[in-house]
């Protein structure tokens, strides 16, 4: 699936009680119809998408481009869905001020319900919070954490970062279908990831930073003093000239952590942890506790700089539709698949438990969003 791109600036204040309420109400109808129609499954793809989650949220009621769009519509779905999840064989964990407690809350699901893969999901959400926070580190700190999940072990995942900064947000997106056979969180795992604005982040989930990732894995586990010695040598005013000579050698103008900080006795004590535990891949290596953002930082300088293995500061945000263009980019839209999504969004707003009122309402939303005159 395409990755997305669209403005969303950080929001302050609380959603309204009264439009909370018949939020929850629009999102479980929608949800619901399309369950019903495609399985819970085909839900889990479209969440997936940035664009068509955007949509969605809109259609609920909430402002377009808000940050608070992600969370409001997320927290109504999950309180929307909550009496009849098992009927849908669709769940919902997480949240803004929950997301610490996701893998507590698919624990309590396996248990209760018997689900032999709740490991296996606690593990995907773990992995994906790890990996928007340290792989693709770009200026925005990751406050809220949805996984959605079905009773076959089908998962998604939506979370956001904000970036006080530039007072924007960014959101990223998961499917468990969009990783590889062999389950693999460290390279491209997303299905989109939609962004207020671009960026030049260390990103360590690009092709292009495969060697650097091998090359961090093996000087952790194998090169512990090594690794030590070069961060300590890197950290003194002697190479400054040594450093700018290398990143100019290779056309490099701006680099992300070469004049950062770090705190090398806790640097030292991680690394020797690491090595202790002797993962077997750089996948391993980042889902060690103790293991966050700035030992990545540090094992991928070392491992640009000593070793030749450059990595991407590629953003991986990109332009995405939910149904194509009218230019033809990336696609013509296919009528027929419009209709399609606009019908069942439409089963669902009749169906939902609000006023003939807020139904009109609902049904003027999808006319905004999807360009019906």
């Amino acid at each position: 699936m395409r990755t997305g791109i669209a403005t969303v600036p950080l929001d302050y204040g609380r959603c309204p009680r009264w439009l909370f309420e018949r939020m929850k109400r629009l999102s479980k109808g929608i949800t619901a119809a399309i369950v019903e129609e495609f399985g819970p499954e085909e839900f889990l793809k479209r969440v997936s998408d940035p664009v068509w989650f955007q949509s969605f949220g809109c259609v609920l009621g909430f402002d377009w481009n808000s940050s608070g769009l992600t969370v409001t519509a997320l927290g109504a779905l999950k309180s929307g869905l909550f009496e009849i999840q098992d009927h849908l064989g669709l769940y919902v964990c997480g949240g803004k001020r929950t997301s610490r407690e996701t893998p507590s809350e698919i624990e309590a699901y396996g248990i209760s319900r018997h689900f032999s893969f709740a490991q296996d999901l606690i593990y995907a959400s773990k992995m994906a919070a790890k990996v928007d926070s340290s792989l693709i580190q770009d200026n925005y700190q990751i406050y809220q954490h949805n996984f959605l999940f079905t009773k076959s072990g089908s998962w998604a995942v939506v979370q956001q970062g904000m970036n006080i900064g530039n007072q924007t947000a960014r959101r990223y997106h998961w499917l468990s279908e969009s990783l590889s056979e062999k389950k693999e969180f460290i390279q491209e795992p997303h299905s989109g990831i939609i962004s207020g604005a671009k960026a030049r982040p260390l990103n360590l989930v690009a092709k292009e930073s495969a060697e650097n990732r091998e090359i961090s894995a093996k000087i952790a586990t194998q090169e512990a003093d090594s690794f030590l010695k070069n961060m300590r040598l890197i950290q003194t005013k002697r190479s400054d000239n040594l450093i700018s000579m290398k990143l100019y050698n290779r056309e490099f103008h701006w680099h992300p952590v070469v004049k950062e900080k770090f705190d090398l006795k806790r640097l030292e004590k991680t690394v020797f942890s690491i090595k202790n535990d002797d993962p077997g891949s750089f996948q391993d290596l980042l889902a060690l506790k103790g293991v966050g953002p700035k030992t990545i930082r540090a094992l991928s300088l070392v491992s640009e700089l000593v070793y030749g293995a450059v990595p991407s500061y590629n953003d991986p945000a990109r332009y995405s539709f939910a149904h194509g263009g009218k230019d033809g980019t990336p696609y013509l839209p296919d009528p027929g698949e419009m209709d399609k999504t606009i019908e069942i969004m439409e089963k669902g707003i009749k169906r939902s438990a609000v006023s003939l009122r807020e139904k009109e309402e609902a049904q003027k939303r999808i006319k905004e969003n999807f360009f019906i005159k």
